[in-house]
């Protein structure tokens, strides 16, 4: 079986029926929609002023539209049937200032609701985005971060597409609705029953429609995200796509994933298309009815009914219709909106990173004196590390080395209070690391990690992202300890040179520098260095721990390296082994030993020799 044919096999799309779509998703839409509009709401009700204003507009536009059709009917009983002129013309004025005024309500309720539509969006992007700096690391860890843009782009988008589409012509609707079935019975009863009568198989035929249309809208946004999520991982990763001659395959799976959502688009769409056809076959159905019944009436009954009650009743039996067809045509746009504001709630109600505990300090300065006292941290009922104990002193550097899985990066992260320990205890300069602020902690902290992450901007502003208040002399020095400042000055624009994301046009020890020099602006007490010379060129690895030595210099220094011989001068060395300590001391202490670090150096020995 081709990949292409293994890939397509669980998926099946071409005989997936409707009807089999899982009661999960029916009753996840059912139970959170209307919490969902609500809370819509509650962002529209922050635009009280204009709202009125849009409400004032629809009020006069349903009245001009209901005028209209009534002066028409009003004008063939009073001057066409009975041929008189008299008075006729002002009627045409007054039809023609109607109309002029309805069209006038109508700009003016679309105008004031865009700008309601755009400060509710706005506002709803603004807090997506402040809560995505809000959630822990390990929320981002668990998922695709073009799932994520798909949150702020895709689902507020189609907030917004509604909001500036629907919510006016849902009030407009309703209310046409009620002032035609008022004036309707005011004409004659006998015909605004028989117009009612098609009520029934619209509601029904309606709501076998919506009842489908609702989880399909909810699926369609939900692959969307995860083909975002998958073109953005593709996309970034298209060194190792090539590198391994994967593109067939990646094309597959994107074949997959596009016919899922094609899939699901098809049928949501296809499904809400019949809507507007149902509608439309039974307006025409009462029109006939209509003309039957009154033509009866006006030939067997006299007074009862007129030609021009007819002619009224024929437009407002469209403007029944109209506003039925209008609301089922909305109502799935709504759901679709509902749907992907629901996303976006989804990630608003996410737990956030831990706050800072009530007593928490606010730490002014630092020694740098790092004590963990047998500390334990489980993720997700796993053990990570367990009962770990040792010291940092002020300016020391430790080193952890191990296998991956060993817990080194864990311990980070509980230095940087990334994640909170389970038990015992870490100590910052005799103070519990829980009663520290974790913004006044990772202030006197900088990071220098494997993949050196570089924003679009210059390379000026990429350093000064360390101390945003550093002056331009402040950044030369920075890259002139970094060993940047050479290579800096001779790209085409010097410091002011523009950057890509993922820093193309210079190379990888380059960029590394750049974080280095990052590091030194910061001034920081505390550094943190995770494998920061791995996949250097050996001159560029030389500069780079030339920089590393001078930045590491009166700091409490963490290492996290793979390549012992690039931690033979760390004050201490631990050894991790599935979240236990093996071993610590000094590079010679250890090899003094000749236990599990003896071992793993004279192994990398071998390997170097070797090669």
């Amino acid at each position: 079986m081709s990949v292409k044919q293994q890939l397509k096999a669980p998926f099946q799309y071409e005989k997936i029926p409707i009807e089999n779509i899982s009661e999960e998703v029916t009753k996840k839409r059912a139970k959170n929609t209307w919490g969902t509009i609500k809370r819509i709401w509650s962002y529209l009700a922050r635009e009280k002023m204009r709202l009125w204003l849009v409400v004032l507009m629809v009020v006069i536009s349903s009245a001009m539209s209901l005028l209209g059709p009534y002066m028409v009917g009003m004008a063939i009983d009073n001057f066409i049937v009975k041929k008189a002129v008299d008075g006729l013309g002002l009627l045409v004025i007054g039809l023609i200032a109607v109309y002029i005024l309805n069209s006038l309500s109508v700009f003016l309720q679309s105008f004031f609701m865009v700008g309601i539509a755009q400060n509710t969006v706005y506002d709803l992007r603004t807090e997506l985005f402040h809560k995505f700096h809000r959630l822990p690391i390990a929320y981002f860890d668990k998922r695709q971060h073009g799932e994520l843009m798909s949150r702020i782009t895709n689902d507020i988008d189609n907030v917004n597409n509604t909001l500036n589409q629907s919510v006016i012509q849902v009030f407009s609707s309703v209310l046409t609705l009620v002032g035609t079935i008022a004036v309707m019975i005011y004409l004659s009863p006998i015909l605004t029953v028989v117009t009612m009568s098609i009520v029934p198989v619209m509601f029904f035929a309606t709501r076998w429609i919506t009842r489908r249309t609702g989880p399909l809208y909810k699926l369609q946004q939900k692959r969307l995200g995860e083909l975002n999520g998958y073109v953005e991982e593709t996309v970034s990763g298209q060194h190792v796509v090539k590198t391994y001659s994967q593109e067939d395959r990646v094309i597959d799976e994107f074949e997959v994933r596009n016919k899922d959502l094609k899939h699901s688009g098809f049928w949501a769409l296809t499904i809400a298309g019949f809507i507007p056809k149902v509608m439309n076959m039974l307006n025409f159905l009462s029109f006939g009815m209509i003309a039957l019944v009154g033509g009866i009436l006006v030939v067997n009954t006299e007074g009862l009914v007129s030609v021009g009650i007819i002619v009224i009743f024929a437009e407002y039996a469209r403007q029944f219709t109209r506003p039925l067809n209008e609301l089922s045509n909305q109502f799935n746009l709504l759901l679709s909106a509902v749907a992907g504001a629901e996303r976006v709630f989804n990630v608003i109600d996410e737990d956030e990173e831990e706050l800072d505990e009530d007593k928490a300090i606010e730490l002014k300065e630092t020694k740098g004196h790092f004590k963990f006292e047998n500390v334990s941290f489980a993720y997700e009922e796993e053990t990570i590390i367990d009962k770990v104990s040792f010291e940092a002193k002020p300016g020391q550097s430790v080193a952890f080395v191990g296998h991956t899985g060993a817990g080194k990066t864990t311990i980070i992260n509980l230095i940087s209070r990334f994640y909170n320990y389970d038990g015992g205890k870490i100590t910052l300069d005799g103070i519990d690391l829980k009663d520290i602020t974790r913004k006044s902690l990772r202030s006197h902290m900088a990071f220098v990690l494997q993949d050196s992450f570089l924003f679009h901007n210059t390379i000026r502003e990429n350093i000064r992202y360390g101390r945003l208040h550093a002056s331009d002399e402040e950044v030369m020095e920075a890259a002139k300890k970094a060993n940047a400042h050479d290579f800096i000055e001779k790209l085409p624009n010097g410091y002011d040179t523009i950057l890509d994301q993922d820093g193309s046009g210079i190379s990888q020890g380059q960029k590394q520098l750049l974080t280095i020099a990052r590091a030194f602006i910061a001034e920081p007490t505390i550094l943190i260095l995770d494998e920061a010379t791995s996949n250097i060129d050996t001159i560029t690895e030389l500069k780079i721990q030339e920089a590393l030595q001078e930045l590491m210099k009166g700091r409490t220094s963490f290492i996290i390296a793979h390549r012992l011989n690039t931690i033979q001068e760390a004050d201490q060395i631990v050894m991790l082994e599935h979240g236990h300590i093996l071993e610590k001391g000094n590079h010679e202490e250890l090899l003094e030993l000749k236990q599990n670090y003896y071992d793993l150096y004279k192994g990398q020995l071998k390997e170097v020799v070797g090669s």
